[in-house]
């Protein structure tokens, strides 16, 4: 632990009731000019100045973020963490992404609450049987573990399933990847915009771009509600919005946003440690530490930049949920919203 943050100064910061804690991170306002911009203060955007900053040295760059950090898609995931993806490709980026996160705690000094509780990813149909025992195999092609469960297996890692044959949807089967879990998303965005901070990055909130100025082939700068900002280099990671920002520029990225839905329950006691998945029927269940029910749907058919989401994507998940965990039935919806996919 570092110096500044000492036992005793925990201590005393435990009785201020938060009143003299310091600042994690500078609030600055913008300079005239930067080696780069990255536009976006969720996850993937301070990790981006985190990484910029410390292997390549760079450190006259700023995050400028429309809004607070980690208040975009970052603050409206549902968590989970995988690296058992079928295609070469994917499975060697998230096996990658997979090894940073299990040292990402000790990385950024800041506990980012990373918990390898598992990733069950059920089979209701012969087909979804054949395409899962054909990832596990890719998996351990590629040296990712994997393991296939038969439904008495699934029933032994998760007990609280419905594994009866008599069900709309009844588990065949499963994969799993114990490596798998989910970690607190807003932890990792303050811990990246703590480590990036410490480096001399700034990191501008309620500043948002309004345009790209360029001159030819050349960037020259953004203008923001904060006024005009040089750069020659620009870094677009803007979750869904990546597109509008891209055309500011000139660019067309062929990207098509969609509302992507998840709710929380009320806090109960721990009933469920790990995640499971269900891709015939779009809906997915963990337990945040705070004890509430973390259950994913699938996305919108339309194009769409809301965060709100629709009853009946919601309605049809919440009816699997229950149809695979008949002891949630009692359980009262806490929030819902939709991130962008």
């Amino acid at each position: 632990m570092k110096n500044k943050y000492s036992f005793f100064t925990l201590l005393k910061n435990a009785f201020s009731y938060h009143e003299n804690w310091g600042k994690a991170w500078r609030d600055p306002e913008p300079k005239k000019e930067y080696e780069a911009i990255i536009i976006g203060g969720g996850g993937h955007g301070l990790a981006t100045a985190y990484y910029l900053a410390k292997k390549h040295n760079m450190r006259n760059i700023a995050v400028v973020e429309k809004g607070w950090i980690g208040g975009g898609n970052t603050g409206r995931n549902t968590t989970i963490i995988r690296s058992n993806y079928l295609w070469d490709a994917s499975a060697g980026l998230y096996d990658h992404a997979l090894k940073i996160w299990e040292g990402l705690s000790q990385e950024l000094n800041y506990n980012v609450m990373f918990s390898q509780r598992g990733v069950m990813n059920l089979a209701h149909n012969l087909q979804d049987v054949r395409d899962l025992k054909r990832r596990t195999h890719a998996n351990r092609l590629n040296g990712i573990d994997a393991i296939y469960l038969n439904t008495d297996e699934v029933k032994k890692f998760c007990p609280i399933i419905n594994t009866s044959p008599d069900i709309r949807y009844p588990v065949l089967g499963g994969t799993l990847q114990r490596r798998a879990g989910t970690a607190r998303h807003d932890a990792v965005a303050w811990g990246y915009a703590r480590g990036a901070d410490e480096m001399g990055v700034d990191i501008i909130q309620n500043c948002e771009v309004k345009g790209i100025k360029r001159n030819g082939n050349d960037v020259e700068g953004i203008e923001t509600t904060k006024g005009f900002i040089k750069t020659k280099k620009i870094g677009v990671v803007a979750a869904g919005h990546s597109s509008v920002i891209a055309s500011m520029a000139g660019l067309r990225l062929p990207l098509e946003s969609k509302p992507l839905q998840a709710l929380v329950s009320e806090p109960v006691k721990p009933i469920i440690d790990t995640v499971v998945m269900s891709n015939a029927v779009h809906a997915y269940v963990s337990q945040s530490d705070k004890g509430e029910l973390v259950i994913g749907a699938g996305t919108d058919d339309y194009i769409s930049y809301s965060q709100k989401g629709s009853h009946e994507i919601v309605e049809g998940t919440l009816s699997a949920i229950l149809e695979l965990y008949p002891i949630f039935s009692r359980m009262r919806m806490l929030r819902q919203w939709g991130g962008y996919c």
